[in-house]
């Protein structure tokens, strides 16, 4: 890798740790910031992700693994209350590297899609629906809500990406580090206790 992709990857990510911005708004504006042509080669994701943990060691190292634990806690909680449609974590939470400024993102696999709306809306939860690209680059809907974070004193967004029961096969296959791209219920409980 070039010294060029690298000084974009640093700069994306720290605007991924500093403001929150997700991985591809980040290399943009990283871009912009550098003074580069809009059409200059990007980094890779994992390179981003390396680079959001070395930022993360240097300069949140005293801050981090309690928001990340506060944020696992809230995933556990939004997951025991959504068991029935077999959620599973994703993203900077499952990953290790999420801040305060991160959402929580969670899989729901269901045999009705309005299922899951309907279980929002049995609980009196107030949410935004959006279509996203999901699994296999198809669209999917996300209902999204503010869930307040007692151990971070502030409302935190919970994404909820709504798959067919079927999905669930394909959406634990490893990423190309090996890793699963996201647990259920069991393998954050293990997270936790680690």
């Amino acid at each position: 890798m070039n010294d060029l992709a690298l000084e974009i990857a640093a700069t994306a990510a720290r605007l991924v740790v500093e403001e929150g911005l997700a991985f591809g708004p980040a290399k943009h504006r990283a871009l912009k910031e550098l003074g580069l042509p809009t059409r200059t080669a990007l980094p890779t994701n994992d390179v981003v992700e390396a680079q959001v943990r070395d930022y993360i060691a240097l300069f949140c190292a005293d801050t981090q693994p309690g928001e990340l634990l506060a944020l696992r806690q809230l995933a556990r909680v939004w997951m025991q209350r959504l068991a029935e449609f077999h959620p599973h974590l994703g993203g900077a939470v499952w990953q290790g590297w999420a801040t305060r400024l991160c959402d929580v993102d969670l899989a729901l696999f269901c045999d009705d899609p309005k299922s899951a709306e309907m279980a929002l809306i049995n609980q009196n939860q107030r949410y935004e629906t959006q279509t996203v690209r999901g699994l296999h680059g198809d669209d999917v809907e996300v209902l999204s809500l503010h869930s307040f974070c007692e151990a971070l004193n502030e409302d935190v967004g919970v994404h909820l990406r709504i798959y067919d029961l079927d999905d669930l096969r394909g959406a634990l296959l490893p990423d190309a580090q090996g890793r699963s791209p996201r647990g259920n219920l069991a393998a954050l409980e293990r997270l936790l206790a680690a």
